[in-house]
């Protein structure tokens, strides 16, 4: 490491800290020569990912466009940003040990899909929707059905809303499906 202020190759490390929680490392230094003290850092390069879209189009892995989705599919849900983020840090991770550097979209989005579904199944759907591309009310009742028959929780609509423990898909009608889907 050269020395910023007289180019002297030699200096000494004086301190060395973790930075960017644990993610690079601080490192300040002496020169040698001049006496002079700079600050480096250091962190892990990470190979770029390709993202495959739907079309074919390649392009680089976005981290804030994903977020970007995310915080979308989960306004008004109450989940604070920071959960957001880590999960974004999670799916990207994720992404980095792979040893394909090409990802398809629909792979990413079925991670984000997994990830969602124990956090928020309001965001899940909504992101659902947008991501799988949904034309129609049924695509939203097989997605509420799905979610049923995967959550033990959501699998049961309220006696008190019905007057009897109903599976979802029983108790939606076309009609329910439609309010419940504009309620989103």
């Amino acid at each position: 490491m050269r020395c910023p202020f007289c180019h002297y190759p030699d200096n000494r490390v004086l301190e060395s800290r973790s930075a960017e929680a644990g993610q690079s490392i601080r490192r300040r230094r002496e020169c040698l020569r001049c006496k002079r003290r700079f600050t480096t850092y250091e962190q892990i390069e990470f190979v770029p990912i390709t993202a495959i879209k739907r079309d074919g189009r390649k392009e680089s892995f976005d981290r804030s466009k994903l977020l970007r989705g995310i915080v979308r599919a989960c306004q008004k849900t109450g989940i604070p940003q920071t959960q957001l983020e880590a999960l974004v840090d999670e799916v990207e991770s994720e992404l980095q040990q792979r040893e394909v550097r090409e990802v398809t979209s629909s792979e990413i989005g079925e991670m984000v899909l997994g990830k969602l579904q124990s956090l928020s199944e309001v965001a899940y759907v909504r992101f659902a929707s947008v991501y799988r591309q949904f034309q129609s009310i049924k695509d939203f009742v097989d997605t509420l059905n799905h979610l049923s028959t995967s959550s033990s929780s959501a699998s049961v609509v309220s006696a008190a809303s019905l007057g009897t423990e109903t599976h979802l898909s029983e108790a939606l009608s076309p009609e329910a499906s439609v309010s419940f889907v504009r309620s989103l």
